[in-house]
């Protein structure tokens, strides 16, 4: 009984649970980003709070003014809106990278502020390095409730893994976040990336004058047209890391008719051939 205790490791048990659930295809409010190949991608865009759990391989991330370098059994967590530059390293034995990401959605985040109810939160780092075992307990429950298929659980587990999160001071995830107008249309062109988004469509949706929308969006240092394909990039991103679709299966599913006009602007907007993450 004794050597079984000191065999056992919680961390290790954990993140052999978290593989097998990254790769059941269980619904849940959470993704699995998968890399075969090492690689870098620049000025990757973080648009809300959320924690990315590394379970296999090891990854690199930069960005405002910080550097983070971390490994199984670590989560970054993410607390508000950034744009970082990462390098994603495949574990050397099993030739695999692998990342549960769990955004922190707005009703676990609104529970939370509630259930603290302390001093007002102040912003703090916009990324933090957090040891899997500070929040054991939390992610343990929150595994066994989206393998059970409780949704609800597994949101009430994670406004516990919030709560302690808060505790250990990052309470920067309670700060409610300023959406801009660039915020808004990106959403919008994100839960429609294959639709050939016109100036009208964004000006309908608001309310907004053609020049009234160009004028808000440059003062926030936008343009629509950036701010479109850049949604659609983001789109085309994640499902390079989600999926194992064919490069021209995901350009169309983008809004993409060319796939060497794909490849070109997806290499301008992250420095990073499509084909390099190893996934198609």
């Amino acid at each position: 009984m004794s050597a079984f205790a000191d065999n056992f490791d919680p961390v290790r048990t954990l993140l052999a649970r978290l593989e097998t659930l990254a790769t059941s295809g269980a619904a849940g409010d959470y993704s699995c980003i998968t890399a075969r190949r090492e690689h870098g991608a620049r000025s990757v865009d973080i648009d809300r709070p959320q924690l990315a759990i590394l379970v296999k391989g090891r990854k690199q991330v930069r960005g405002a003014g910080l550097s983070l370098d971390l490994a199984a059994g670590e989560i970054l967590l993410m607390a508000r809106r950034c744009a970082l530059d990462v390098v994603n390293v495949p574990d050397p034995v099993t030739g695999l990278y692998l990342t549960l990401m769990i955004p922190l959605c707005a009703e676990v985040v609104d529970a939370t502020r509630l259930i603290w109810g302390r001093e007002s939160p102040t912003a703090g780092d916009p990324i933090a390095s957090i040891a899997l075992r500070d929040l054991l307990a939390e992610l343990d429950d929150w595994v066994r409730a989206v393998e059970s298929g409780q949704m609800t659980d597994a949101r009430l587990a994670m406004t516990a893994a919030m709560l302690r999160l808060c505790s250990l001071g990052h309470t920067g995830l309670l700060v409610p976040p300023s959406q801009t107008y660039a915020d808004r249309i990106r959403e919008r062109v994100r839960a429609d990336p294959t639709r050939n988004w016109q100036s009208q469509d964004i000006e309908a949706a608001f309310g907004l004058s053609g020049a009234t929308l160009r004028r808000r969006l440059a003062d926030e240092n936008h343009k629509l047209r950036d701010v479109i394909a850049h949604a659609r990039l983001a789109c085309a991103l994640e499902l390079l890391y989600t999926t194992r679709w064919p490069i021209k299966t995901v350009a169309a599913r983008v809004g993409y008719q060319s796939v060497s006009s794909f490849v070109e602007r997806f290499v301008e907007r992250y420095g990073l051939d499509p084909g390099s993450i190893g996934n198609a």
